[in-house]
């Protein structure tokens, strides 16, 4: 009887939920979102922030936490994980670029509404608001000449406890610069 080698070994999973449960639960919501029924949670038309971002925990248990995020020009999470947990998101409304480190350099996407990304363990990313425009479900939000927040939905598993920071070094490798315990997602910097 042979022993399964390091290399093919696969980690349990930190959760009984998977990627493709948290893509679900984010599409789930994001039409709630569209269809109201979160209209208690969010902020009225005219009150969404447009210097900063705004985001509000919508659902936590022992194995869940789930997240509205708005997004606006000029903010930036940083390179960061998501520690222990998996990730999802679903943008409701606007867009967002995505900068995923892939191991060699950092890559973008952009997400419009109905996009989604999922996160597994290890993924690193930063992400920002993508375009201007004007939001159906944040009309009032912008100024006229000003640019309405992007919309997204949030899922983690296990909740969110800690995410870690990172810079991409000269020599085009991740280095850790700090981590930190959390019970906010996407923590914006300036």
């Amino acid at each position: 009887m042979s022993t399964p080698s390091l290399l093919t070994r696969q980690r349990p999973l930190p959760t009984r939920l998977s990627t493709a449960d948290l893509l679900r639960t984010t599409a789930d919501v994001a039409e709630q979102i569209k269809d109201g029924a979160w209209a208690h949670l969010l902020p009225p038309a005219g009150g969404w922030p447009t210097d900063d971002r705004w985001c509000r925990q919508l659902f936590a248990d022992d194995e869940l936490d789930v997240w509205a995020i708005s997004w606006v020009p000029d903010r930036t999470t940083e390179l960061h994980d998501h520690g222990g947990s998996l990730g999802a998101l679903t943008v409701v409304d606007g867009a967002l670029a995505e900068w995923r480190w892939t191991g060699s350099r950092l890559r973008e996407r952009r997400l419009g509404a109905g996009a989604q990304a999922a996160f597994a363990l290890g993924w690193v990313h930063d992400v920002t608001w993508a375009q201007p425009g004007v939001s159906p479900l944040v009309k009032g939000a912008a100024a006229p000449g000003s640019t309405a927040p992007a919309l997204s939905v949030h899922a983690y598993s296990p909740p969110l406890t800690v995410m870690s920071y990172y810079e991409v070094t000269e020599q085009q490798s991740l280095r850790r610069v700090r981590a930190e315990l959390t019970d906010v997602p996407e923590r914006p910097k300036r």
